[in-house]
Order: C-alpha cells, then structure tokens, then sequence
C-alpha cells in the first residue's frame, strides 16, 4: 500500500476544495479529497491504531482544524466549513502548498500555537524551524504522534518482558503459561486451570488446560523456554501434532520464547487438529495485554468533543 498524504499536504486541497464560497459538510469534503488523490477503497478503510476513525479522514480533519486555528476557514454549524476572507486572499496568490511552517506565519495560528502570546519573531520561511516549530512541523497529526509513541514503547516493553521470561526457572515458566491463559479466559481457575503430565528435558512443559470454566473441551499445551537462537522448526510443530494425535486431542497450542520457522507458519495439519503457535514476542505481548507481569505506570486520556453534548446549543 503507498503512503497515504499527510494532513499539511491535504490542506491546499481542502482550501481550495471551499474556494467557491459556498458551504460543505466536512464528509462531503473528505469525499472531495478521496477523489482527488485517487484513494483505494483499501485505502479508505484503514484504521487509526485505536481504531475508533480511518486514517485518512482522521488527516482531513486535521487539515480543516489547523486552518481554522489560522482562520482561513471557519465553522457556522457542526460539521459545515466555508472559506474565510483572509483564506480567499491566500489562495488568490497562488500558493503551491500550505503547510504548517507557512500558517506559523499567521498571526492567528501563531498564537493559538503560542499559549495566546506572539512568538518572539515570525519564522522565516528560509531558515531551519526551530525545536517547538519543529515539532509542529511533523507530517503526522497530533494523534499519530500519540499512537507512534505508545507503540515504540510497548515494543521496547514487550522486548524487555520477553528477556525476563527467558531467565526464570521451568517451574516459574510453567506457572507463568498457565496464569496467562487463566487471565485469558481458559481454565477456569489457577488452582484447578492445568495438570502437567509430562516434562521434557530441554526444559520445555506439557499440560492439559480445560478450554473454558466447564470443561467441556481442553487444549494441550506444549511451551518451550528456549533461547533467542533457538528457532523451533516444522519437524517440533510436526511431532507436537503427533503427540495430539496419540492423546486424541484436537486442539492445541504450542508457545515459545524463541521463534518459529517460516515453514512451521506456514504447516497445517492434514487432520482436523486445531493448532496456534505462540512466540516470544507474542507471549510478551499477550502478557502485557492481560497485565500479567507488568504493572501500570500511568494512565492518559486522549478526549475528543462530544457532538451530542452541544447539538441542542447549536
């Protein structure tokens, strides 16, 4: 999938998408902008990271909020945008592009971005931005910066939480797998959650967990706590499906704190065993999403308007 047009270089379009004076809905202008640079319908549906707006909207709204900070535009009703006189005049110069170095120019914009205070001096339009323009100057939205953020932190998280996992004992890791697929909602309890049948001698654990509170189904498990190298190929996933087989089982899950080959991806049992492989990265991140081994260092909430709050003063 190509790159999609980041929000400042959606904001010439947007203007210009007003510049007959007349009233659109910010849909209808979304719609404009989708046509004009040809956006795929794979491509209109993709999500932000929280998943609650598509990104390309998301970027649209964007343009339109900073060009109302610079008044260029301006809002009569909930959703309707119309062109301001101040953004007539600045297309009539025939500009190639707006960005947001070019509205930091803008007295409005300057000092909506200022605390209510001008900057010192304007930028120049020729010189490097500085760190706080700098900032601004980001071809992402404020929300993709958020979200970028959060997901190199859990990255390093998961990577951190991956090499803890590595260093315990077999007796800590076999509880540590089965306290996470009773947080995951298998097994019912941790006292009565998984019995091990059987130990290997490269340190790995086989179990049976019940695959709800019920028990009316389990799910064997087989969990390596092998090192980073030690990648698990097709002939382990292979002889683990055997071993469903010679348990009469169908359903299984194989976990690792290493990795798998491609071709153990890539295997599917020709039977009707169910099987998922677990890696390292994944069993961290699992475990970090059921707040298993992790703890809550701070907690933010990214807040939007609420429509329905001021429909009846609008």
């Amino acid at each position: 999938m190509r790159e999609l047009p980041d929000y400042q270089t959606l904001m010439l379009p947007v203007l210009k998408s007003l510049a007959d004076g007349k009233e659109r809905h910010i849909r209808e202008i979304t719609d404009l902008m989708a046509r004009e640079f040809q956006m795929t319908e794979e491509e209109l549906n993709l999500l932000t990271t929280s998943g609650t707006t598509t990104v390309f909207s998301d970027r649209v709204g964007w343009a339109k909020a900073y060009l109302k900070q610079a008044e260029l535009l301006e809002q009569p009703r909930r959703g309707i945008c119309r062109i301001t006189p101040a953004g007539q005049a600045l297309l009539a110069k025939g500009l190639t592009r707006i960005d947001v170095k070019l509205l930091m120019t803008i007295d409005a914009f300057a000092k909506a971005h200022y605390k209510g205070q001008m900057p010192p001096s304007k930028p120049d339009l020729t010189e490097p931005a500085s760190t706080e323009e700098a900032t601004l100057l980001q071809t992402q939205t404020p929300e993709d910066l958020i979200e970028n953020a959060f997901s190199e932190y859990q990255k390093t998280l998961a990577d951190e939480v991956l090499e803890r996992i590595r260093n315990v004992t077999p007796a800590f890791f076999e509880r540590l797998v089965v306290e996470l697929l009773v947080k995951m909602g298998y097994g019912g309890s941790i006292k009565d959650a998984g019995r091990a049948i059987g130990r290997t001698n490269d340190e790995g654990i086989d179990g049976i967990i019940k695959e709800d509170k019920l028990g009316l189904d389990v799910i064997y498990i087989q969990a390596k706590r092998w090192k980073a190298g030690n990648v698990i190929g097709r002939p382990e996933v292979q002889k683990f499906v055997g071993a469903l087989a010679g348990q009469g089982a169908k359903k299984g899950v194989f976990i690792t704190t290493s990795s798998f080959t491609r071709e153990a991806m890539d295997y599917k049992p020709m039977n009707e065993t169910k099987l998922v492989l677990i890696d390292g990265l994944t069993l961290a991140n699992l475990m970090i999403e059921h707040h298993l081994g992790v703890s809550t260092l701070q907690i933010y909430e990214l807040k939007k308007v609420d429509n329905d709050y001021f429909e009846e003063g609008e």
